[in-house]
């Protein structure tokens, strides 16, 4: 008898946290601007030149027990573009290329979010693919965004909890013609200063939005409310 209890009990336990978890429900969790990255590339001559946002906002809702329906929503202020060359990014904010004064924001919102055929969970390192509207210099497209799932869990350092951070990785080839970006010179020797797809590379972590201290006290208090 002793020995079915000692068996019988793990296995009630190992089926409860899988309940829990399958039944947990999505999180939204803020884009973390520090530790994300919005960086492209585009053909200049012969060789590629590197730019990157240094800003961006957005949120993740995602779904542990269902990734396919998370989804995600950034917003990025078109200024903050920098390739390094404040004379280059002078131009790249004019109405030669993005139009920022005209055109404040580069967004992304996602419509779906497709799994490897027979999947439904994601593992670290499974590919994924996420598709969605990009809306760049008053224009809006579908873009179709390949990805990696880089992890995630609920973390804590020195005793600290952070709450969950959510890592992945995505690339995508746009032509940015599509967009009215448009800007070109002519080469003596035929073809152009610029080429026209420029290869988007997105490194994003999502983590639990902090509370102020305030918040925290708010959320405890109605918390001790409700169980009296």
């Amino acid at each position: 008898m002793k020995s079915l209890v000692r068996s019988f009990v793990p296995a009630v336990v190992a089926v409860a946290a899988v309940a829990s978890f399958a039944s947990a429900a999505p999180e939204t969790l803020r884009i973390d601007p520090n530790h994300s990255i919005a960086g492209f590339s585009i053909r200049h001559f012969f060789a590629r030149v590197q730019g990157r946002f240094t800003e961006l906002d957005g949120r993740l809702t995602w779904d542990a027990a269902a990734p396919a329906q998370s989804s995600v929503d950034v917003t990025i202020p078109a200024a903050s573009i920098t390739t390094q060359n404040e004379t280059r990014d002078k131009d790249l904010r004019s109405d030669n290329f993005f139009d920022v004064a005209k055109y404040p924001t580069v967004t992304f919102k996602s419509t779906k979010v497709e799994l490897a055929e027979g999947k439904t969970t994601l593992a670290e390192g499974d590919k994924f693919k996420v598709y969605g509207d990009l809306t760049m210099k008053g224009v809006t497209r579908p873009v179709v965004l390949d990805a990696t799932f880089n992890g995630s869990g609920q973390v804590a350092i020195g005793g600290t909890k952070m709450g969950t951070v959510t890592g992945f990785e995505a690339t995508t080839t746009i032509n940015r013609k599509d967009w009215n970006i448009l800007w070109n010179k002519n080469l003596d020797s035929g073809g152009t200063l610029l080429g026209d797809d420029v290869t988007i590379n997105l490194e994003v972590e999502a983590t639990t939005p902090r509370q102020s201290a305030e918040g925290a006290k708010k959320a405890a208090d109605t918390k001790a409310a409700d169980r009296k």
